[in-house]
């Protein structure tokens, strides 16, 4: 094999100038969580493919490292909250509830790499669960304000929405829930693209009915679904192709001949949802934007009143005014959500950490009752690089050079006496001279050059050399202490 061997194309090497930055933004953030009573958790990076199945949203699903080996479907972890409430439901359910949980390490989304943007990147976070609106939600969205703050991320804006609002709007309507789902889920796509991209999605997902093919009226799903069988049967068309069982056909077609019948709910859902998604701003002139809007669908909203009750406590959290936005098209595409969501922004647009509410995911992983819970992360790599915090300062650093062979036992003392000063210690492993071993020193950075030979072994001394000065003095062991 010739040339170098590189790293997985689209993940990258962290060399030790930009991991300490990364380090010191982690240590800030983590410090800030533990402060607030969020406890670590560590959890495998590994996890069944079936834990983020249908709980992702198309499009992170779709970004999924999966794979088959030893019989079983795994995924390599796209994002932790599933995977915390999945340890929760397996090993924490008789706790005190609310419990406070923070966690950080690697995830892995196959996305297309760019700025600070990495198929392998660090989230740092924290899931509250058991607490429920409104309170919950402002520690957790005034946590990640603070964690920010205290990264170095001097200015930056939060935008919230809440998705309840949504939800509320097409349940309104009497649409089926896959239809719901549908256009909940594409409330992303309609806020970049507008309403034609949301349309042509439900064309592409619950396509036209078979001509001439009407379902008598009156039918409820079930009596829909067995007349289906009859008719198809009656014209000897197979119904197991594809590997797909009868009852999913049946359930697909019946989709396709309900469409028409919803069409004019749609399209008065796709535009209420066009002008949820245009209101965007302060929320003194937001707020009543969305008010006026549940006004005219005949809505008495509680996800409203949630939300306005969340804005109303942040102050209380030291949040200013003038840092908080409402933007009614934010989605998030995250299946999992059911109340607020919540995006954090730098001065350049840079998503720094995101999150929201998810009272329904842990009974959908086995939970054995109802948990309101919620949460964020933060995108490490992007909050390292926002942070005006100063660099950390490198440790004070010494090379300890041995003048000869017999001279490297007590040159490895005379390191292990200057770690235990807090200094940085390592010791010539190569028997280069001197003055190689003072040019390697400046080269490397380092502080000091200590300098032992026959005579500082001899006395228990050594030479110091101060590589900034230039000034060199000869200490005992003892003395080391007063570096």
């Amino acid at each position: 094999m010739s040339g170098a061997i590189e790293g997985v194309r689209g993940m990258r090497d962290v060399l030790p100038a930009e991991q300490r930055l990364a380090a010191a933004a982690r240590g800030r953030l983590e410090a800030v969580c533990a402060e607030h009573g969020y406890a670590p958790v560590d959890l495998p990076v590994m996890e069944p493919r079936g834990l983020y199945q249908r709980k992702l949203g198309e499009e992170l699903a779709g970004k999924v490292y999966e794979f088959s080996f030893g019989g079983r479907e795994l995924a390599l972890r796209p994002e932790w909250t599933a995977s915390v409430l999945r340890a929760y439901v397996a090993h924490m359910q008789d706790q005190p509830l609310p419990l406070r949980l923070s966690y950080s390490g690697p995830v892995f989304r196959y996305e297309r790499p760019q700025r600070h943007t990495y198929r392998q990147f660090s989230q740092v976070g924290v899931e509250l669960i058991g607490g429920p609106a409104p309170r919950a939600d402002a520690e957790v969205l005034a946590l990640a304000c603070a964690g920010l703050e205290r990264a170095g991320v001097g200015r930056f804006r939060v935008v919230v929405g809440h998705i309840g609002i949504v939800r509320e709007l097409l349940a309104s309507l009497d649409l089926s829930e896959r239809t719901q789902g549908l256009l909940i889920w594409g409330m992303e796509r309609m806020r970049e693209e507008g309403p034609a991209a949301i349309m042509a999605r439900l064309d592409e997902s619950l396509g036209d009915p078979p001509p001439g093919l009407v379902l008598p009226p009156g039918l409820d799903d079930a009596q829909a679904a067995d007349w289906l069988l009859g008719v198809l049967g009656a014209m000897q068309i197979e119904l197991s192709t594809g590997g797909r069982p009868p009852e999913a056909v049946v359930g697909r077609l019946l989709r396709k001949l309900r469409r028409g019948d919803e069409q004019p709910r749609i399209d008065r859902a796709i535009d209420l949802l066009a002008r949820l998604a245009a209101i965007r701003g302060r929320p003194e002139a937001a707020l009543p934007a969305v008010a006026a809007l549940l006004r005219e669908a005949g809505l008495r909203s509680a996800a409203y009143e949630e939300l306005r009750a969340i804005l109303e406590l942040l102050p209380a959290h030291g949040l200013r005014a003038d840092q908080v936005e409402i933007d009614g098209g934010l989605g998030r595409g995250l299946h999992y959500y059911t109340g607020l969501i919540f995006e954090i922004y730098d001065p350049a647009d840079m998503q720094l950490c995101g999150g929201g509410r998810y009272d329904e995911l842990v009974t959908a992983l086995g939970g054995r009752q109802p948990t309101p819970a919620v949460g964020f992360a933060y995108g490490l790599e992007r909050v390292a690089a926002a942070s005006a915090a100063p660099a950390p300062a490198a440790p004070r650093s010494a090379l300890v050079a041995p003048v000869e062979e017999d001279d490297y036992s007590y040159a490895v003392e005379v390191a292990r006496r200057l770690r235990a000063r807090g200094i940085t210690a390592t010791v010539d492993v190569r028997g280069r001279s001197v003055g190689s071993n003072l040019r390697d020193a400046a080269r490397r950075g380092a502080a000091f050059l200590a300098v032992v030979g026959r005579a500082e072994r001899d006395e228990g001394s050594l030479v110091w050399r101060d590589l900034a000065t230039r000034d060199e003095r000869r200490l005992s062991l003892d003395e080391i202490g007063t570096l």
